[in-house]
C-alpha cells in the first residue's frame, strides 16, 4: 500500500506549483491518442482510456482530501464519459479496419463531414446538454465558492467533449472543430483553476487540433469510405 500511496502522491514542483507525475503522465497519453487519433490508428483509443483514468483521478483529487486543487467535477465527470464513448469507438474503429484492411488500407476510417441531420443532432445534443448540466453542476456544487461562470464553462466543456469524441469514433471531419469550440473555453479553464499541465498541454494540443483538421479535411476529399457499406453501419 506504500508503494501504491507514493505512486499516487508522486509529485514535482514547476515554478513553485507542485504537479502530481498522475496528471503529467495522463496528459502524455492523451496527446499520445490524439496523434493516433490524427494517424486514425485503432490503438488510439485504448491509450486514451488510459490517459482519461490518470486525469480522473487528478480532477476528482479533492473529493478525498482537503489539501488537493481545486476540484473540478465536470473535468472529472467527463473523463468517465471518454472512457464510456472510447470503448465504443475502440470497438467501431476495429470493424471498420478489417474493411479497410480488405481493401488494402492500413487506416481505420475514411474521415467524412457528417450529413446536415446528424449536424443538427450534435449541435442540438450540445446546446441541450450544455443548458442542463450547468444547471446539474451549480446543483451538485464544486466543492468551493465558484462563480456563475464557472458551471457554465464546465459543462460546455464536459458535453463538448463528449460530442467530440462521438465524432471521432463516427470518423466525422466535425470532430476536430468540435475540439477547438472546447479548447477555447477548457484552456481558460484549466489555468485559471491552477491545473497547469493541463493547460499547457490543451494549449499545445489545440495546435495539433488545427492540423488535424486540415489532415482530415484532405483525406475526405480524396478517399472513398469502404466501411460505409459495413453490415450494421448505424448511428
Amino acid at each position: 500500500m506504500s508503494v501504491l500511496n507514493w505512486l499516487y502522491d508522486a509529485q514535482i514542483t514547476i515554478a513553485g506549483h507542485p504537479i502530481t507525475w498522475r496528471e503529467i503522465i495522463g496528459n502524455a497519453f492523451g496527446f499520445g491518442s490524439a496523434i493516433g487519433g490524427l494517424r486514425r490508428k485503432v490503438w488510439a483509443w485504448p491509450i486514451g482510456i488510459v490517459g482519461n483514468a490518470l486525469l480522473f483521478s487528478v480532477f476528482i483529487a479533492a473529493t478525498f482530501h482537503q489539501g488537493a486543487q481545486v476540484p473540478l467535477f465536470g473535468q472529472a465527470g467527463r473523463q468517465v464519459f471518454f472512457i464510456v464513448t472510447s470503448i465504443y469507438g475502440w470497438w467501431r474503429w476495429r470493424g471498420t479496419r478489417a474493411v479497410h484492411e480488405a481493401a488494402g488500407d492500413d487506416h481505420a476510417v475514411s474521415p467524412r463531414w457528417a450529413t446536415a441531420r446528424e449536424r443538427l443532432a450534435y449541435v442540438a445534443v450540445w446546446v441541450a446538454g450544455v443548458l442542463v448540466f450547468q444547471w446539474l453542476f451549480a446543483v451538485i456544487g464544486a466543492g468551493w465558492p465558484a462563480p456563475r461562470w464557472y458551471y457554465w464553462c464546465d459543462a460546455w466543456i464536459f458535453v463538448g467533449s463528449f460530442i467530440a469524441t462521438f465524432a471521432m469514433a463516427r470518423g466525422w471531419v466535425d470532430f476536430w472543430l468540435c475540439w477547438i469550440a472546447v479548447d477555447l473555453v477548457g484552456v481558460p479553464e484549466l489555468w485559471h483553476s491552477q491545473y497547469y499541465p493541463s493547460a499547457v498541454l490543451y494549449a499545445v494540443y489545440a495546435a495539433l487540433v488545427v492540423y488535424g483538421f486540415t489532415v482530415w479535411l484532405r483525406v475526405s476529399r480524396r478517399e472513398s469510405a469502404p466501411e460505409a457499406a459495413l453490415v450494421g453501419e448505424a448511428a
